[in-house]
C-alpha cells in the first residue's frame, strides 16, 4: 500500500511538471524525426561543383566522365553525389567556403584530347584534373575519393592500367595546414557561448524564485532596465569566453588565419540569441532547478543541429537572391560556426562574412525579442 502511494505521488508531481514531462517523453522521437528529414529516409546527397573546360565535340570523354560521377548511388538507387557544371571559379569557391557545396573538379581543355590520344598508344603528356576544396570540410575527403574512383575507373577501362591522369588538389585557404585540434576550435567557440544558456535562465529564474523581482517591480524600473542590465552581463561573459576559449586554443597550438576582434563580434551576436532562449527558459521554469533541466533540452538542439559537435549535411528549402536556405539556418550558431571557419580557417575579413553576421543579427535580435515579450507577459506582469 505504502508503494502504491509513492507512486501515485509521485505521479501527481510528474504530472504537474507536465512541461518536462513532455520534453522528456518526445525529445527522443524528435531527434528520429529529424534524422530521419537529414538523410531522407536514406542516405545523403552531397553536392560536387563541376567545371568542364574540355573541348565540347562529338568525341568528348569528360562529358562521359562527368556522367560516371553523377551514376554513383546508393544501394537503394539514391545518387550519393549531386553533380552542378558552373562556369565561374571565383564562384565556385565561394560556395565551397560557404558549404553550399563539398568539392570542385575543374576538366582542362586537353582532357579528352589526352585520353583518346592515349587510347590509341601514342605516348602523351599528363593532364591534371585539378580538384579544390576545404580540407577542413568533414565530408570533403569521402567525396573526393569516390569523385576521383569514378573518374578513374572510366579511365582505366577506357585505356588499360596506364593513366596519364594526374590529380591536382588545392586546398582552400590554410584548410590543408590544419590539425585534428585546429579543425574543432571554431565550433568549440561557439560552444563556449551557447553554453551561457544555463547562466542566463538560471540567473533570471534565481530572481524570479527569490522574490527579488517582485520588489524590484514596486520601484520605477522598467523591464528594459532589469532585462538590460542582464542581458550586458551576459553578453561581456560571452566575450569572456570567446575569447578565452580562444586564447586558451592558442596556447594549445591552434593558429587562427583572422582576425580575433571579428571572431570576438561573432560571439557577441550569438550571445543575444542565447539570451533571448534564456528568457523563454525563465517564463517556463518555476525553480532555478527547473531552469537547469529545462536548458538541456534547447542545448541538445544547438549542439547537434548547427555543426557544433559534428557536421550536418546541407537540407536545402529554398534559395533567394543565389543563397540556399537550409532547414537548421533558423539556428543562429549555425551561421556563426560557418563565419568562424571562414574567419579562422580560410583567413577571411569582416566583408566576407557579412551574410553570415547579418543573418546572424536578424536572427539574434528576433530569439532576444521573443524572449524578452514572453517574459514581460508571463512574468513582470504576472508577479
Amino acid at each position: 500500500m505504502r508503494l502504491i502511494r509513492v507512486f501515485l505521488k509521485s505521479m501527481r508531481e510528474q504530472l504537474r511538471s507536465y512541461w518536462l514531462l513532455i520534453l522528456s517523453i518526445s525529445i527522443a522521437p524528435v531527434f528520429v524525426l529529424l534524422y530521419w528529414m537529414i538523410t531522407g529516409g536514406g542516405s545523403t546527397t552531397y553536392r560536387v561543383l563541376i567545371i568542364n573546360r574540355d573541348q565540347q565535340n562529338a568525341e568528348s570523354v569528360s562529358a562521359e566522365v562527368i556522367e560516371k560521377i553523377q551514376q554513383l548511388s546508393y544501394s537503394d538507387g539514391q545518387p550519393i553525389l549531386k553533380v552542378t557544371l558552373i562556369e565561374d571559379q571565383t564562384t565556385a569557391e565561394t560556395k565551397l567556403r560557404n558549404r553550399e557545396a563539398t568539392a570542385l573538379m575543374i576538366f582542362p581543355e586537353n582532357f579528352s584530347s589526352t585520353l583518346l590520344a592515349a587510347g590509341k598508344g601514342q605516348k602523351v603528356e599528363s593532364v591534371k584534373l585539378t580538384l579544390i576544396g576545404d580540407l577542413t570540410n568533414p565530408y570533403y575527403p569521402m567525396v573526393s575519393i569516390m569523385a576521383v574512383s569514378a573518374v578513374d575507373e572510366y579511365v582505366k577501362d577506357m585505356i588499360g592500367q596506364y593513366s596519364p591522369v594526374v590529380l591536382n588538389e588545392i586546398p582552400l585557404g590554410a584548410s590543408a595546414a590544419r590539425t585534428e585540434f585546429e579543425m574543432y576550435v571554431p565550433a568549440l567557440l561557439i560552444l563556449a557561448v551557447v553554453m551561457l544558456i544555463f547562466q542566463v535562465a538560471m540567473t533570471i529564474t534565481r530572481e524570479v524564485e527569490n522574490g527579488t523581482l517582485r520588489r524590484l517591480q514596486m520601484t520605477k524600473m522598467t523591464a528594459f532596465d532589469l532585462l538590460g542590465g542582464i542581458s550586458l552581463t551576459q553578453v561581456l561573459i560571452g566575450a569572456a569566453c570567446v575569447l578565452f576559449t580562444f586564447l586558451t586554443a592558442n596556447m594549445l597550438g591552434f593558429s587562427s588565419q583572422g582576425s580575433l576582434w571579428i571572431a570576438v563580434l561573432i560571439g557577441v551576436v550569438t550571445s543575444f540569441s542565447i539570451i533571448g532562449i534564456g528568457l523563454m527558459i525563465a517564463c517556463l521554469a518555476r525553480t532555478v532547478s527547473e531552469a537547469f533541466i529545462y536548458s538541456n533540452f534547447p542545448l541538445i538542439f544547438l549542439m547537434f543541429f548547427t555543426g557544433a559537435v559534428f557536421p550536418i549535411p546541407p537540407m536545402p528549402i529554398f534559395t533567394i537572391a543565389g543563397r540556399t536556405i537550409g532547414m537548421f539556418d533558423f539556428l543562429p550558431p549555425t551561421h556563426a560556426i560557418i563565419a568562424l571557419n571562414k574567419v579562422l580557417t580560410l583567413g577571411a575579413g569582416l566583408k566576407d562574412v557579412a551574410y553570415e553576421l547579418i543573418l546572424l543579427l536578424i536572427l539574434s535580435a528576433l530569439y532576444l525579442a521573443i524572449g524578452v515579450f514572453l517574459f514581460n507577459k508571463y512574468r513582470l506582469h504576472k508577479n
